[in-house]
């Protein structure tokens, strides 16, 4: 089975993430930069992507495009703490299904991904949520804004 893979920035989201997917059956990885997931994409596809959308190396927009245009079956889960209007708008014309605001609840974030991993994917769709960076007790809400 395809790992989901964790790209974020910040450490106590990757632990959350982490802890809370070691409880399931999923097999996943970890990132601490966009740059790093986009240099293994090349030799491994992930099941699902979840990725903050503002890192210090690049931005989870730029892998929502990158995803978009060669990859389109995976579907992704980009992760911010800034959650506004303008980048909720830029991630749903970015091919965004769902956004995320942290702070999130971390179950409700997995049943999110092993939804996506029984739903059937429809060509040329890019399935995305998007996640805010965590705050410091690491304590997570969800907010889902869906559109069809």
């Amino acid at each position: 089975m395809k790992a989901i893979w964790i790209i974020d920035d910040d450490k106590s989201i990757r632990w959350v993430f982490e802890k809370a997917l070691a409880r399931t059956d999923l097999n996943f990885k970890t990132f601490s930069s966009i740059k790093d997931a986009l240099a293994a994409i090349k030799d491994e596809e992930p099941q699902v992507i979840v990725s903050d959308i503002r890192m210090p190396q690049g931005s989870g927009l730029e892998l929502l495009q990158v995803i978009k245009e060669k990859y389109t079956h995976i579907p992704v889960i980009i992760m911010t703490a800034y959650s506004d209007l303008e980048s909720a708008v830029a991630a749903f014309q970015g091919g965004a299904f769902e956004y995320l605001a942290k702070p999130f609840d971390v179950d409700q974030a997995i049943e999110i991904i092993q939804g996506l991993l029984i739903v059937p994917r429809q060509l040329g769709r890019l399935w995305c949520f998007i996640v805010e960076p965590a705050l410091p007790e690491i304590r997570i809400a969800l907010h889902v804004v869906s559109y069809i």
